[in-house]
C-alpha cells in the first residue's frame, strides 16, 4: 500500500525512508534555539523536524502537579516544578506559525504532534502535512477521531500499546473515512534495552494491518533506526538536538547532527541496497562474467582430428571461451584444429 505522506513524498514499506527530526520540547521554549535545530536538522538531510503541540493545561492534571512540586535530582534534565517546566517548554500556538514559516523558507517540512482536539485544529490551520500521534495517545479514541476527521495521513506511534489497542485505534481512524495510515513500531523507553526493541514487530505489523510501517526510535545512536531500514520501515523518526549536555528532558536520549547525518546517509544507501526478489544479473556483473568466470582449456597438446578425453581439459579464466559446466559434452568430439596447451576452447574448435 502507497501513502501520499506530502505533497512531495509517497511512501510505501521498503521505500527509502521519511526521517523526521523529532525536536519535540528540546527547543526549550527559545525560538533561536528551535531555529538553529531545523537548520541542523535541514543540514543533516532529514526531510523533516517535528514538534510537540500541548499546553500546561491539555497535557497534565493537577494533582500530578501537585505531586512534582521540585525537582532536586538531576538538574541537568529538571528544574523547579513540572509545572514550570510545563510553562517554560510548551509551543505557544503563534509560534507554530513562525516555525512553520521557518521550514518552508527552509525547505523542510513542519510537523508536530498534538494532544486535544484544538492543538489538532492549530496544526490544520498552520499547514502541517500529517498528524503524528503519541504513543500516550493510542487509547484516545475522541482525540483520534478528531484527527481523522481532518483527512491527513495519520502516524500512529504503538508504543505501550497491545495488538488489540493498536487494532482498535486503526479501526477508529478507518470509521472517520481516512484509510491514510502508518503505523510506527516504538517503545516507549528512553533509551529501551536493545532486547526489548522487538523489530521483527515492524514485519508483523506490515503483515497484520497491511499498511505502511515505520519507526520511532528512542535507543541511543544510531544502529537501531539503521537496521529497521532493512525490514522494510517507511518512515524513521528520531529525537534530535544541536547538543547532548544541553538542559532539558530529552537532550541526552536525542541523536545530535553527526548521528542524524549518518541515520540519514545510511538509511538511504540500505534502501537502495534492497533491492527486489527477482533475481537478476546486473549489467555489470555480466560484463565481468567475461574476466572472472572460467572457459574451457587444453590440459596439454591436442591434435587436430583427435578424440577428446576428460584428461585433456581442465578449466581456467577468462569466461571467453566454452563454459566449465559444458565439458562432459566435450567428451568424444574430434577437435578441427592444432590445440595447444593452455589454449581457449570455443564451440568453432570442436566437430
Amino acid at each position: 500500500m502507497e501513502i501520499q505522506l506530502t505533497p512531495r513524498k509517497r511512501i510505501s514499506n521498503f521505500c527509502e525512508p521519511y526521517v523526521i527530526a523529532e525536536i519535540g520540547s528540546n527547543h526549550n521554549g527559545d525560538m533561536i534555539l528551535a531555529k538553529e535545530m531545523i537548520l541542523s536538522a535541514k543540514a543533516c538531510g532529514a526531510d523533516a523536524v517535528k514538534f510537540q503541540s500541548w499546553s500546561p493545561a491539555t497535557l497534565i492534571a493537577r494533582e500530578e502537579y501537585e505531586r512534582n512540586t521540585k525537582y532536586t535530582d538531576n538538574p541537568k534534565k529538571h528544574f523547579g516544578s513540572l509545572r514550570e517546566m510545563c510553562e517554560r517548554y510548551y509551543l505557544r500556538p503563534e509560534q507554530h506559525y513562525e516555525l512553520k514559516e521557518f521550514c518552508d523558507e527552509n525547505g523542510i517540512d513542519f510537523s508536530s504532534s498534538p494532544f486535544a482536539d484544538h492543538e489538532v485544529d492549530l496544526l490544520d490551520e498552520v499547514g502541517v502535512p500529517f498528524h503524528k500521534v503519541a504513543s500516550m495517545d493510542i487509547n484516545n479514541l475522541l482525540l483520534l477521531r478528531h484527527i481523522a476527521r481532518t483527512g491527513k495521513p495519520v502516524l500512529l506511534s504503538t508504543g505501550m500499546s497491545t495488538l488489540t489497542e493498536i487494532e482498535t485505534a486503526v479501526k477508529t481512524i478507518e470509521a472517520e473515512g481516512n484509510h491514510n495510515i502508518v503505523l510506527l513500531h516504538c517503545i516507549a523507553i528512553y533509551p529501551p534495552k536493545y532486547e526489548d526493541i522487538n523489530l521483527h514487530n515492524i514485519t508483523m505489523l506490515q503483515q497484520t494491518f497491511g499498511y505502511p510501517v515505520g519507526f520511532s526510535d528512542h535507543s541511543m545512536g544510531f544502529a537501531i533506526p539503521i537496521a529497521s531500514v532493512a525490514l522494510g520501515v517507511c518512515v524513521i523518526e528520531k529525537h534530535f538536538t544541536i547538543d547532548k549536555d544541553l538542559p532539558g528532558w530529552d537532550h541526552m536520549i536525542s541523536a545530535d547532527p553527526p548521528e542524524m547525518k549518518m541515520l540519514v546517509e545510511q538509511s538511504k544507501i540500505i534502501a537502495k541496497s534492497m533491492g527486489s526478489f527477482q533475481r537478476k544479473v546486473s549489467e555489470d556483473e555480466e560484463a565481468k562474467k567475461l574476466k572472472f568466470r572460467r572457459s574451457v582449456v587444453a590440459a596439454r597438446p591436442i591434435a587436430k582430428g583427435s578424440i577428446i578425453t576428460p584428461e585433456d581439459l581442465t578449466a581456467k579464466r577468462p569466461g571467453l571461451g566454452i563454459p566449465p559446466n559444458e565439458t562432459e559434452n566435450l567428451y568424444g568430439r574430434t577437435v578441427t584444429r592444432d590445440i595447444l596447451e593452455d589454449d581457449v576452447l570455443r564451440w568453432e574448435d570442436i566437430k
